[in-house]
């Protein structure tokens, strides 16, 4: 529909009051509030995560398209609660012990919920255990690692260690990215995904549970 196409359009151009605005347009026209954030969101987040990738947007277009989302989704929350929709999966994502650097972090965080995947952001310095806590707590079938600083990878061997001593190792998937890390570096460790950039990132998170 229309509607729907004007809602991605707006979106991708961050237009975040008239994202708003067309959100509530579509439920008062009575559409379907699950096709609301599949064809309009979520349609125009995923063609902002491709033309982030192929290096033809930057990262404030990333936040700004992000910022628009996130207004739209807003109006429709309660009716996806009321509806009973649920995201498409749970990703544990986090920067590792030693680390304070969170901008690529949140750049895959705003990746992975323009996919429709749920985030559980535990922030920076956080430790493994905590990163297994709250896998096991909540169900979680990724753990996404960020780190910038070389001195601090060693912190994402012992979180898939940990992950293998806890007993959950076959229960989720461990992604890692972030400047220093290599693909070469994630067969080293054992974990299953490495993710040169966020887009690439939310796109192998949103694999795991198709």
């Amino acid at each position: 529909m229309d509607i729907l196409h004007d809602i991605s359009q707006n979106l991708q151009q961050g237009r975040a009051k008239a994202v708003r605005e067309l959100v509530q347009q579509a439920i008062d026209s009575g559409l379907d509030s699950e096709r609301i954030l599949n064809e309009g969101l979520l349609a125009g987040m995923s063609v902002i995560g491709r033309k982030f990738k192929a290096d033809e947007i930057y990262v404030p277009d990333v936040l700004i398209a992000s910022r628009a989302m996130n207004m739209g989704a807003e109006v429709l929350k309660p009716l996806l609660m009321k509806n009973g929709t649920k995201a498409r999966g749970k990703v544990i994502l986090g920067t590792v012990r030693g680390d304070m650097h969170d901008i690529g972090k949140n750049l895959v965080k705003m990746m992975m919920e323009g996919k429709g995947l749920e985030v559980v952001d535990l922030g920076t310095d956080v430790p493994g255990e905590r990163f297994i806590d709250e896998a096991v707590s909540s169900g979680a079938r990724v753990i996404a690692l960020s780190a910038l600083l070389t001195t601090t990878l060693g912190e994402m061997k012992q979180i898939v260690d940990l992950a293998f001593a806890r007993g959950i190792r076959d229960k989720i998937k461990i992604m890692i990215g972030g400047a220093p890390v290599t693909e070469e570096f994630r067969r080293s460790i054992g974990a299953d995904y490495y993710a040169a950039d966020a887009a690439t990132a939310s796109e192998i998170a949103l694999s795991v549970f198709e």
